[in-house]
């Protein structure tokens, strides 16, 4: 049974690797040190609800996410932004062949 701590922990640092930023960016961003940000995403100390809130802004996250169990994997993510891209590309190459369909139609 994975405990409360575990899952905070995890969902921050998971979080903030997806946004790309820094333990020092997130620490700056709730006005923290790195090092207190460093320390929770070990497990080694517990937030205050007021430090929660401001980590789960910081995060663009609603504060119970943080402790959701369902919260995206990198590689889901990684898997839906690889899905839309390529529907992305197949409709600018669909779009593409349509703009030269009329301009041949013009001519």
């Amino acid at each position: 049974m994975t405990n409360l701590r575990d899952v905070l922990a995890a969902n921050i640092k998971k979080k903030r690797k997806i946004l790309g930023i820094s333990q020092m960016v997130l620490a700056e961003k709730v006005e923290t040190s790195p090092h207190y940000i460093g320390q929770i995403e070990q497990c080694k100390k517990f937030p205050s609800s007021e430090m929660l809130e401001r980590i789960a802004a910081a995060l663009e996250m609603d504060s119970p996410e943080l402790f959701s169990k369902q919260v995206f994997t990198e590689e889901a993510i990684k898997i839906v932004q690889d899905k839309v891209q390529a529907d992305l590309d197949e409709v600018s190459i669909s779009i593409k062949k349509r703009i030269t369909e009329i301009k041949i139609i013009k001519n």
